[in-house]
């Protein structure tokens, strides 16, 4: 028998940790070029995400990546996957 399991991917993003005074949550500013339809230019755009940290290792400054999981509270639905740079 064959289970039919069926693969996801699932999407990551690289920012900046904005907010970590929450327990076990951190706030990941994301930042991206659009590039304006009527005149033409590169914009920066961005977005902020609520992002679970479960031992607290991310701090303000610090260059991370997360990714998408389940719902884990009203705000939360991605965790930190690892912290790249730390700040100085």
């Amino acid at each position: 028998m064959e289970e039919n399991t069926v693969q996801t991917v699932k999407r990551s993003f690289v920012g900046i940790v904005t907010s970590d005074k929450m327990d076990k949550s951190i706030v990941v500013t994301i930042t991206t070029k659009k590039m304006d339809r009527l005149y033409k230019k590169y914009v920066t755009r961005s977005k902020k995400y609520m992002a679970h940290d479960e031992q607290n290792d991310a701090h303000i400054g610090d260059t991370v990546r997360i990714v998408e999981c389940r719902p884990l509270s009203k705000n939360k639905c991605w965790r930190l996957a690892e912290v790249i740079e730390r700040a100085k």
